[in-house]
């Protein structure tokens, strides 16, 4: 057992991978504000640097535009020599975020700089709470990107998930350069749940223009061109509902398994 404090041999900088959570600032923690205020210099995402724009004044900002990650990751380690540092990165920085690649780059670099992740909400939890409780049991998040992960992998791995009939979160679900992997990822479910299993899609969680829907595997096709990038796809499990009224859907419940032990 190797029992350490991840603290810089020097003391003089430090690097928080800070997790922003959905954007709006009421739904980041006290710490990660509280990092965001100590730090000299934030490095991130134009976009993610945008949501948590009030936290920058009067401190250096680095813009790193999509695809730059690897450098993105080697400059804040080198800015973090000798001083305090912040690297945004939205949701959650070790759920597709930022903080593997700092982690990689800090290792096989061999740097002193004490690396400290300041954990975020994922969209999972987030859009998840939009919907009501989708994912109360156990689930599964999969992303639909196939920059980092071939298109194959990513299929195998949905089919082996919509085989346990557990609710699948989708990040990265549709974007203008893959349209067509959101309509694999439906296909693949068809295989394993009913055609009335809920779906739910929450775009921009607690940012402006925030949208919600809720339908179902059979009509999700009718509404694919709703999904984008800022958007986060919920296709429920075996036990997941809708809960209507007598007007409209209320939200998604996927029971917990009280009613198999109590009466309610």
């Amino acid at each position: 057992m190797v029992v350490s404090r991840l603290q810089s041999h020097d003391n003089r900088g430090k690097l928080y991978v800070v997790g922003t959570g959905p954007g709006d600032l009421l739904q980041m923690t006290p710490r990660a504000l509280k990092a965001l205020g100590e730090a000299d210099c934030v490095i991130g995402n134009g976009f993610y640097l945008d949501l948590v724009e009030p936290m920058l004044a009067g401190k250096e900002v680095i813009r790193s535009s999509m695809g730059k990650e690897v450098d993105r990751a080697s400059r804040a380690l080198e800015l973090a020599r000798d001083r305090v540092v912040a690297m945004v990165s939205g949701g959650d920085a070790g759920v597709y975020g930022m903080a593997s690649i700092v982690l990689e780059v800090a290792e096989r670099s061999g740097t002193t700089v004490a690396v400290e992740i300041i954990p975020g909400i994922t969209a999972a939890v987030s859009a998840g709470a939009r919907l009501g409780s989708p994912l109360s049991g156990d689930y599964v998040t999969m992303s639909l990107s196939d920059l980092l992960t071939p298109r194959e992998e990513i299929e195998r791995r949905l089919d082996l998930a919509f085989r346990m009939r557990v609710p699948v979160v989708l990040y990265n679900p549709r974007s203008r350069g893959r349209p067509h992997n959101l309509d694999a990822a439906v296909a693949i479910a068809r295989r394993h749940l009913p055609e009335t299993t809920p779906v739910g899609v929450i775009k921009n969680a607690y940012r402006e223009g925030e949208e919600r829907l809720i339908t179902t595997l059979r009509e999700f096709n009718d509404h694919f061109a709703f999904v984008d990038m800022h958007s986060i796809v919920f296709i429920g499990g075996e036990e997941t509902r809708i809960w209507r009224d007598e007007t409209d859907a209320r939200g998604i419940i996927t029971p917990r398994g009280y009613h198999r032990k109590y009466v309610y």
